[in-house]
This record gives C-alpha cells, sequence and structure tokens, in this order.
C-alpha cells in the first residue's frame, strides 16, 4: 500500500474539492484495475491514514495528514479524500477501518476538516503563487525577506468576487500591505502607486519619508509573464474605493 498521494502543480490529473468538499484524487491513467489503483482501493478497505502533499508551485508542496480514501467513484476515474484528526487514529489500523470508516459521526469529522483543510490550502496556495510571480520581493519596495512579505488581495477575500488567484494578488512587504488596507496608498489600474494627499503633506522623519511618500507616482513591480499581472479591473474597483478615502 501507498504512504503518501501527491497533487502536482502542472502535473497531468485534474485532482480538484467536490461539491461535498472532499477532495477527488484522480486515477492513476484510465484503468481502474491499474496497480497504484488497486493499491489505493487496499488502503481504503483497510483504513490506512496517508500523507497527502499538495503542490502549490514547482519545488514546494504541504503535507497534510492524517488523510483517508473514503470512496471510489468510477464514473469520474476518482478516489474521494478526506482529512481527520490525529487524536482519531488507532494504531490497529484493521479496527480502525470496521470502527470508523462506517461511522456518520466519522463523515462529519471528516467533511469539516477537510472543509478546514480546503481552505488553507487555498490561503497558503495563494501567498505561495503570488510570491513567486514577483519573485519573493515586494512590488513597492523590492524588499526580498519573504518572512516580512504577504501576498495582498486586491480585491479582498471577503468578498465573493475575491478569488485566490495571482491576478488578484500583489507581493507586498508587511509595511506597505497594512498602507495598502488603510488606504494610505493607492494602485492605479496602470500599475502606478498614489499616496494620499494629507500622507504627502505629513512631515515625520525619514521613515514615512522613504518608507511611503518616496512610493508616489512610482510603477510597481510586475511578474515576468503578462498573463499574472494584476487584473486592471480589480485594481479600478480598489483604486475607487482608495479616491473615496482620501
Amino acid at each position: 500500500m501507498p504512504l503518501s498521494i501527491t497533487t502536482a502543480p502542472s502535473g497531468p490529473y485534474n485532482d480538484s474539492f467536490g461539491t461535498d468538499g472532499m477532495l477527488l484524487y484522480r486515477y492513476r491513467g484510465t484503468n481502474p484495475n491499474h496497480r497504484d489503483n488497486e493499491s489505493l482501493r487496499l488502503a481504503m478497505s483497510k483504513g490506512v491514514p496517508l500523507i497527502y502533499f499538495h503542490g502549490v508551485i514547482p519545488g514546494k508542496y504541504l503535507a497534510i495528514w492524517p488523510v483517508f480514501i473514503v470512496g471510489d467513484i468510477l464514473k469520474e476515474l476518482a478516489f474521494k479524500v478526506a482529512a481527520d484528526d490525529l487524536n482519531y487514529i488507532h494504531q490497529d489500523f484493521s479496527e480502525m477501518a470496521s470502527s470508523r470508516i462506517a461511522d456518520s459521526g466519522s463523515d462529519v469529522r471528516r467533511a469539516y476538516i477537510t472543509s478546514a483543510v480546503k481552505s488553507r490550502l487555498h490561503q497558503r496556495g495563494f501567498r505561495e503563487r503570488v510570491l513567486y510571480a514577483y519573485r519573493e520581493q515586494c512590488a513597492c519596495c523590492r524588499l526580498r525577506h519573504p518572512e516580512l512579505l504577504d501576498a495582498v488581495h486586491i480585491i479582498p477575500d471577503s468578498k465573493p468576487e475575491g478569488i485566490p488567484v495571482v491576478q488578484n494578488g500583489i507581493a507586498m512587504c508587511k509595511l506597505h500591505h497594512a498602507a495598502f488596507d488603510s488606504y494610505l496608498i493607492g494602485i492605479r489600474p496602470d500599475y502606478v502607486i498614489e499616496v494620499r494627499k494629507d500622507v504627502l503633506d505629513e512631515v515625520d522623519g525619514p521613515m514615512l519619508m522613504h518608507g511611503l511618500k518616496d512610493l508616489n507616482k512610482r510603477t510597481i513591480i510586475l511578474p515576468s509573464p503578462r498573463d499574472l499581472y494584476p487584473d486592471p479591473s480589480f485594481l479600478d474597483k480598489r483604486y475607487n474605493e482608495f479616491k473615496a478615502a482620501s
């Protein structure tokens, strides 16, 4: 039986989350009886916990432990995968298979945990993809310390249109992230930064001068692939909010 399952960031299989929130992990190939598919059925029948490696960008994976194969959907050539909590794992896998797999409470718990895992994967995946696109530097000041960088939503993820795609994100250091969220700075649809007028008129030492005021009328650093540029329509909407707050 396998120890793990993996979704590669640019792999040939379209692994995804189904309408019930569970991960749909695609068969190896189209033959249901391929040995890899059979080994996952065996893992399912014995209730064996697996590690799930989720690729977010080339060379970076998030590890989720434990996950279980909880369903086999032949018509979709996919297995249904659920995450669980370590506190519920037995050392006796055969006992776990008989007592846990068919338990309705277990199903509810796993659905809840898998939903939380899905949210975490989307959030972490968004961060990694945005920082990768911006070559791990702040789009405003070029700071290159990843531990001080954030993936900033142009349209907040609390809104329906705030989708976790690179085109709705900009890599910023924590200072400029806070300034952007507080409408101290705005970014026009042509990628030019504007600093709020009252901030430009303020006199408060070198940090304000070099950290914020010097950004005025600069163009942000952009990803190399043009198709990953911030969406101008997203920027326009956020820029109008900046002007209203000014």
